[in-house]
């Protein structure tokens, strides 16, 4: 019999008094299947997680990030167990182990009783995600880095839950501006929460060069220096690059890394001028404009310098996608750029990965299991789907984060469209387009663009009430999904999102401050 992948929670007393209808949740995404049992079970002291003898490694990794969460707000004191005990009243017991007809990595069965809540999952990212839900299901205190009185109620009954789509992620540019280390940080988990699955990093533009290349120094020596209204800039060492990976691995997350090319480059022309068709440097840039910068695709030093960039950025990132970028080379004669991206494509691919980039990409002749992000022009992604490419929907007009929410809100940019709460939830990806059907479609990404952003709290107040929509349309299917229904739960995150010190856009389409449940 196969090991069964079981998250155990268990109370110590009888409970009287709690939510009783777990159908009445207020968990984003949606989850695919919820029934209620009609009773109620609380976390009490005695608490452990216990890990199932056998397990992998890093499912007590798993363990430890949530006792991190449950420890600070309750006091309970919860420690992750790997002596091989069993569980007992109280206990939180993590395994791996199949599910019969939940599907996929991330899929996971949450069953409630009064006395045990019991998480199964085939794969540890289907526990993590099942975590994520039992988080949501707590009440939103649960949050807190201080502790708060409870109760720690859950209603019983049984989730049975997994993605529509299995890419599900944000992009963060760290190149118009740059984002610390820590930043990033609390943007995957701002994800995690959320059950996204994917970081793409934008880790170049023309006004900065934000990761350490060894090989060629002065790309953040000079190039790193500079950023949108000339601040001073900066950039992530291979280290820190490795830590950011790292810590998002361990959320099940994967780091996407963009290089930007041929165009967006004048942060890398500035470094060096030998990549520059006259041998002159050009001036660093701090502006906003776009379209003006090109590599100068006819010439060998240029694919000596790509393929060093790629193969150390490749060697640090796990994934198996590597960004070319591809955008708005309009510099750029078109058969240049169709020959540089096709030579760009076997670079990447000789360093162990496969290429996606924007949507002009598919101008080009596209490797087979190319991913072509849809952003601006629809026939560009269909081209690509021609060719055999799958497509990530980011279409400009729903899912750009740096969009507006209305004429009167700062920060953000509005060429694209006013994007309020709910046109950032109110489209299908398999339907928007008639050409790109679901078998096409390979999931969906927000992108986030920093030319109108320089801190941190700005980034959040864009990202934050669209972000949970985003990962509904990801995670839950278009038929389950309703504006009206959707627009209780979010308000119901309202308290969540204010205890994790989120300075969210109080949309006027929502009415906050609602009960958690």
């Amino acid at each position: 019999m196969a090991a069964v992948a079981t998250l155990v929670l268990s109370c110590q007393t009888a409970v009287t008094e709690g939510p009783t209808d777990l159908t009445k949740n207020s968990i984003i995404p949606r989850p695919v299947s919820v029934t209620s049992s009609g009773g109620s079970f609380v976390l009490t002291s005695g608490s452990d997680i216990v890990i199932m003898p056998g397990s992998p490694a890093e499912v007590a990794g798993i363990g430890s990030i949530l006792a991190g969460k449950l420890n600070p707000s309750t006091g309970l004191g919860v420690e992750v167990i790997t002596d091989g005990r069993r569980p007992g009243k109280g206990d939180i017991l993590l395994a791996i182990g199949e599910v019969d007809s939940v599907p996929g990595d991330e899929g996971y069965e949450l069953v409630i009783t009064e006395k045990l809540i019991t998480l199964t999952a085939a794969r540890p990212a289907g526990l993590f995600r099942g975590i994520q839900t039992i988080r949501q299901l707590l009440p939103p205190e649960i949050e807190s880095d201080t502790v708060q009185p409870g109760p720690w109620t859950i209603p019983t009954g049984t989730i049975r839950d997994w993605p529509e789509y299995g890419h599900r992620g944000e992009m963060l540019d760290v190149a118009r501006h740059f984002f610390g280390q820590d930043d990033v940080k609390r943007f995957i988990d701002h994800l995690a929460l959320y059950k996204m699955n994917v970081l793409h990093l934008h880790l170049s533009d023309d006004q900065g060069w934000r990761i350490e290349i060894k090989s060629w120094p002065n790309l953040t020596a000079q190039g790193g220096k500079t950023e949108v209204g000339g601040g001073e800039g900066g950039f992530f060492t291979q280290e820190e690059y490795s830590e950011i990976v790292k810590y998002a691995g361990e959320r099940y997350i994967t780091i996407i890394p963009e290089i930007d090319m041929p165009g967006h480059t004048n942060a890398a022309l500035s470094s060096y001028p030998e990549l520059n068709s006259d041998g002159k440097a050009r001036e660093p840039y701090t502006g906003t404009d776009v379209g003006f910068s090109s590599l100068d695709t006819r010439s060998e030093i240029t694919y000596r310098f790509v393929d060093d960039v790629v193969r150390e950025i490749a060697g640090l990132t796990p994934g198996e996608y590597f960004h070319i970028g591809g955008d708005e080379s309009h510099s750029t004669k078109i058969d240049d750029y169709i020959y540089f991206v096709n030579k760009v494509q076997d670079i990447v691919e000789s360093h162990g990965k496969r290429v996606t980039g924007w949507d002009e990409i598919a101008h080009a002749t596209l490797k087979p299991n190319t991913v072509v992000q849809y952003w601006a022009r629809a026939a560009n992604a269909v081209k690509g789907i021609d060719q055999g490419a799958k497509v990530l929907m980011s279409p400009c007009k729903y899912a750009y984060t740096d969009m507006k929410y209305d004429s009167t809100t700062v920060p953000g940019l509005s060429w694209a469209a006013y994007i309020e709460v709910d046109d950032a939830y109110n489209w299908d990806p398999a339907t928007l387009v008639p050409e790109i059907g679901r078998e096409n479609i390979v999931g969906v990404q927000a992108p986030l663009w920093a030319e109108t952003i320089s801190t941190f709290s700005e980034a959040e107040y864009l990202i934050f009430p669209r972000l949970p929509g985003y990962a509904e349309v990801g995670w839950t299917p278009s038929e389950m999904r309703s504006w009206d229904e959707y627009r209780v739960r979010l308000a119901a995150q309202g308290k969540r999102m204010e205890i994790l010190g989120i300075g969210f856009y109080r949309s006027p389409l929502i009415e906050w401050d609602q009960p958690a449940r």
